[in-house]
């Protein structure tokens, strides 16, 4: 299952609640120094936002690896550094679904229905002032960047929060909210423990 949404839309917390196993995207950021980062427009900061600050090939082979496998090495990145500190591996085991969630998620429907390893695509919604504060006391809470850069890119993600969600919803999520999300998810475990437990 592929969870995306907005930053601070609620991703890591629907995950929690649904109780099945999570690889989390943002563990796929690329490290800062990196010259292929992508600027904000007009701006000397980077633009942690834009899909080209993160690692989709590695991404996709880790979902693919855990499907085959039940497990797969994923590095361990700090927000606040915008660097990788190490690597650990993760294990979800026999579990007839799992969750990848991070805000680049919806990029990799496409790539991962094609290889045979997609159940569903979420995008979360809660709208862009809900969003917008909930993002800024995780941020802050969480030491992730300065608050000034916390403060810019806060602003110009709730602008552009629905166009977001527009571009999401077009490389094949679901539009939801949190509650339809937990649903869907419930659903998708139920379905496919019974097929599992069905003889061929």
């Amino acid at each position: 299952m592929l969870l995306c949404g907005p930053s601070g839309s609620g991703k890591s917390l629907v995950a929690a609640r649904s109780g099945l196993p999570v690889l989390r995207l943002d563990d796929f950021y690329k490290e800062a120094g990196d010259p292929t980062l992508p600027l904000v427009q007009g701006s000397s900061d980077i633009d942690w936002d834009h899909p080209e600050s993160w690692d989709a090939d590695v991404a996709v082979e880790a979902i693919a690896r855990l499907c085959a496998t039940g497990s797969t090495p994923v590095p361990v990145y700090d927000l606040s550094l915008s660097a990788r500190t190490g690597e650990e591996t993760l294990h979800i085991g026999r579990t007839p679904l799992f969750i990848a969630e991070g805000i680049f998620a919806a990029e990799i429907v496409e790539r991962c229905r094609e290889r045979g390893v997609l159940a569903d695509a979420l995008c979360l919604s809660r709208g862009p002032v809900t969003t917008f504060r909930r993002r800024f006391l995780r941020d802050l809470r969480e030491g992730r960047k300065s608050v000034p850069f916390l403060l810019r890119r806060g602003w110009r993600l709730m602008r552009a929060e629905r166009s977001i969600v527009t571009r999401q919803v077009s490389l094949g999520a679901h539009p939801c909210d949190r509650d339809e999300a937990l649903g869907r998810l419930a659903a998708a475990a139920a379905g496919r423990q019974t097929r599992q437990q069905t003889p061929a």
